[in-house]
């Protein structure tokens, strides 16, 4: 299970930078959230993983930390007002710039880029 988990990690980590890298806002949007998971993924690993362990201390003799639980529930609320609110970022700059670069430019026929003229 660790090896999934560690797996799992990576993957989405890779995953999330490569994505944040590419010219486009949507794409970095999604690396931002995929880097958001893996995050959330390796603090719920730091609990120890535990199969068949309840969650309440004193119910059973080996438990699960409700510590890194309760920390991942709070950054999966607070990554979702972040993704939200880059998301109206994004279309706003859409909608304000005509294209959907991250550096506001658009390119132009013969490749290279040109400032927009407004």
């Amino acid at each position: 299970m660790e090896l999934l988990m560690a797996l799992m990690i990576g993957v989405l980590t890779g995953c999330g930078v490569y994505l944040v890298l590419r010219q486009r806002t949507f794409p970095v949007v999604l690396g931002l959230t995929l880097l958001g998971y893996a995050v959330n993924l390796f603090l719920f690993s730091m609990g120890r993983l535990t199969l068949d362990a309840p969650a309440v201390i004193g119910a059973g003799e080996h438990y699960a930390d409700p510590l890194p639980q309760a920390l991942v529930l709070t950054a999966i609320v607070i990554g979702f007002a972040t993704i939200a609110f880059m998301l109206v970022l994004a279309l706003r700059a859409l909608g304000d710039l005509g294209n959907d670069h991250v550096d506001g430019r658009s390119v132009g026929s013969d490749g290279e880029q040109e400032d927009q003229q407004r």
